[in-house]
């Protein structure tokens, strides 16, 4: 039974860690850096501009990204999505 947004928010919900040149198929409701990554696609249909802008860039590690996430390629890095 879901519990609503801030219990989805610590974690509670469940999520699993990707690194590498994983590939991801949301739905996700935050991903988490743990390392320094580099996505080669990020889509969030709720996040404007996620799809070019986020591509390519160093994000440090301990960034949180939070939306509507349906899914991710790494290009580098270790991240945790969470589920939605």
């Amino acid at each position: 039974m879901p519990r609503g947004d801030s219990y989805d928010l610590q974690g509670q919900g469940g999520g699993q860690v990707y690194s590498g040149t994983d590939v991801a198929v949301g739905p996700f409701r935050w991903v988490q850096t743990v390392g320094v990554t580099n996505f080669s696609v990020f889509t969030a249909p709720n996040i404007t501009n996620a799809s070019t802008k986020l591509i390519g860039v160093s994000i440090p590690a301990g960034i949180g990204i939070g939306g509507n996430i349906t899914g991710f390629t790494l290009a580098s890095g270790v991240v945790i999505g969470y589920r939605a």
